[in-house]
């Protein structure tokens, strides 16, 4: 795991080493291992390139700095990310002549590149974001994985384009604006975060999922090769009797290949299915005991501890708790939007910082449960949205006779509440954004005053004759998912300088589900039945039958209490810089009714907050 920069330019650079060194330095937490650089130009000379590393050393430790090239040193790499089938591709390559000088999973792009060209992309097994320089053609290939679990974000502008693991390292190159993006803004009110490509930049932008960009002759064009396959329409046809089998079979093959690594792993251990079947199948490939990493809270009806702790006598694992407390919470949450380069979408991102600071005491990798939820339908919404179609011809009823009793229900009715506002949304596109959203349409027009974009993006291009269930997944696939938890996980374990690989995002598992009838993921009231099943007699009895609770933090009470004044003073103090963006009346409302415990809040005030400190920490006045 690392972090990557660099840049090809028309802009005359005197000291094109130093520039690439504050850039990597600027994402120094990635990689603190080693650095690596390469310089260079297209054959004209009218461009020069700069390829920079942060090494985060997992595997081949002695043999792979980069960046790594070809025999002739033609081709030029810089790689983010592990290639978990690098030995079956490294066998292919030396038989078909390559000759390979170290035993990294990195130089096997590069030949796999020289063999198959851009479709070298379309045989990586893993989780990746990589630059390759091609000095024969004078191209620049920039590519990222199919989940999009590793990041890259692109700058692209009067003659230079530049990428970067981390916006930050966008910084110290010359002649950049940040300027911000309002429109994104407006986005993000609903979202929580800001969905691809998009960034609260104007001229930074993300490389999206399963796409690749290629730079030729001043020009940069994109191509996908990869859509989750929740995205076409299910092939008809007999479902085979060991369907449960199959997946339990592919599923210990993901974990199996996510331990391949030359120094100490072990795994985050919440307590739910899911992490715990992590732990389960990583105990079957273990000679040792596998380290475990739990977090919690001081208040036991936001801490799983103790169904973490099961797991973890179950399987003898090496077990380490870690309690942390809303005045870490006050203290940490501005550093880690710094590391995020973006606000802090859910408030488990500071747990989760925490737990791989604490990890990073004795292992370099964990593996973790992230992407069950949105590959098995495994949210309580999985079960309310195939309903949808139903409300949705009542949702004017509904918003008008059912919710204001619903609002009215205590906060130990949450999913209700949120099932109703949901379901009262007759837009399909506005519907799966709120589900996890902070405001709808309606919401947003009473509080916010920054203006909609004249032409707003559709989100989610499903393919209509899909189920109600493969469309909310396919829409958590393309952003909930690379935009929010797998960059909350990317940013929150590399602030701690250690990696996390997630096996139920294998692509391969992803496709043997998808091609399932849906009564395999949802069944009933019953969420991620196909992996309940698969897991049933190797957990304990306790474990597959919890329903799905998340990782929750106090943040309600804390609000009303010790951070009451700190988010006070954020939101509606005289040294507030987004104030401006919401109606005074409709924000005070919002926080008198969390004060006085008539509403819970939290979700829309914590994305208030982070907006807040984001503009404090990149905004200048």
């Amino acid at each position: 795991m690392c972090g990557i920069a660099g840049f090809i330019t028309k802009e005359p650079l005197p000291d094109i080493e130093g520039v690439l060194s504050r850039m990597t330095s600027a994402i120094l937490h990635r990689g603190p291992d080693d650095e690596g650089y390469f310089t260079g130009g297209t054959r004209d000379g009218q461009y020069s390139i700069g390829l920079g590393h942060r090494r985060l050393s997992i595997i081949d430790l002695s043999g792979g700095k980069q960046p790594i090239s070809n025999e002739a040193g033609t081709i030029q790499i810089v790689f983010n990310g592990e290639i978990y089938n690098f030995p079956d591709l490294r066998r292919d390559l030396a038989a078909a002549g390559h000759t390979f000088s170290t035993a990294s999973d990195t130089e096997t792009i590069v030949h796999a590149y020289e063999e198959y060209g851009d479709a070298c992309v379309e045989r990586l097994h893993g989780m990746f974001a990589f630059a390759l320089w091609d000095a024969n053609s004078d191209r620049l290939l920039l590519a990222r994985d199919r989940f999009g679990k590793k990041p890259l974000y692109l700058y692209s502008r009067n003659g230079t384009t530049a990428f970067v693991s981390e916006i930050k390292a966008l910084f110290p190159f010359p002649g950049i604006r940040f300027d911000v993006d309002y429109s994104a803004v407006f986005e993000y009110f609903a979202f929580r975060y800001v969905p691809g490509p998009g960034t609260l930049f104007s001229t930074v932008r993300k490389l999206m999922p399963g796409t690749c960009a290629v730079w030729e002759k001043g020009r940069l064009r994109h191509f996908s090769y990869y859509s989750p396959p929740d995205g076409l329409p299910r092939a008809d046809g007999p479902t085979p009797p060991d369907t449960v089998e199959t997946f339990s079979s592919l599923l210990d093959k993901a974990v199996r290949v996510r331990m391949v690594s030359d120094v100490p792993y072990g795994a985050f251990l919440s307590g739910g299915i899911d992490s715990s079947a992590v732990v389960a199948l990583m105990t079957r490939h273990s000679s040792c005991p596998v380290k475990t990493f739990s977090v919690g809270f001081a208040q036991r009806e936001y801490s799983e501890l103790h169904h973490a702790r099961t797991i973890a006598d179950a399987f003898r694992t090496e077990h380490h708790e870690l309690i942390i407390t809303e005045r870490q919470i006050m203290d940490t949450l501005p550093s880690l939007i710094g590391y995020r380069d973006a606000p802090v979408a859910e408030p488990s991102d500071i747990p989760i910082y925490f737990l791989a600071r604490e990890a990073s005491r004795t292992v370099k990798m964990v593996l973790t449960g992230e992407g069950g939820d949105e590959i098995l339908g495994g949210y309580p919404k999985s079960v309310f949205e195939q309903h949808a179609n139903l409300f949705s011809p009542l949702a004017h009823s509904v918003n008008f006779l059912i919710r204001p009793l619903i609002d009215a229900l205590p906060y130990s009715f949450r999913r209700i509440k949120t099932a109703v506002r949901c379901l009262g949304i007759a837009d399909r596109q506005e519907r799966l954004i709120r589900w996890f959203g902070a405001l709808d349409n309606r919401e947003r027009e009473a509080l916010v005053t920054v203006p909609a974009p004249q032409t707003r993006p559709e989100y989610g291009r499903w393919n209509r004759r899909n189920s109600p269930l493969r469309q909310m997944l396919f829409f958590d696939q393309q952003y909930w998912l690379p935009d929010n938890l797998l960059e909350r996980g990317d940013r929150m374990t590399m602030a701690a300088s250690i990696e996390a690989r997630m096996p139920l995002l294998d692509h391969e598992l992803a496709a043997f589900v998808s091609a399932l009838p849906d009564a395999f993921r949802v069944r009933g009231r019953q969420t991620k039945w196909i992996l309940r099943q698969a897991v049933a007699s190797l957990l304990p009895p306790s474990i597959p039958a919890r329903p799905k609770v998340g990782f929750r933090v106090p943040v309600n009470e804390w609000f009303r209490g010790p951070m009451r004044e700190y988010l006070h003073d954020h939101l509606s103090g005289p040294g507030s810089l987004t104030n401006r963006f919401y109606h005074r009346a409709e924000l005070d409302r919002i926080l008198v009714e969390h004060d006085s415990g008539r509403q819970n809040h939290e979700k829309l005030l914590w994305t208030l907050l982070n907006l807040e400190i984001w503009f404090r920490l990149n905004v200048r006045q």
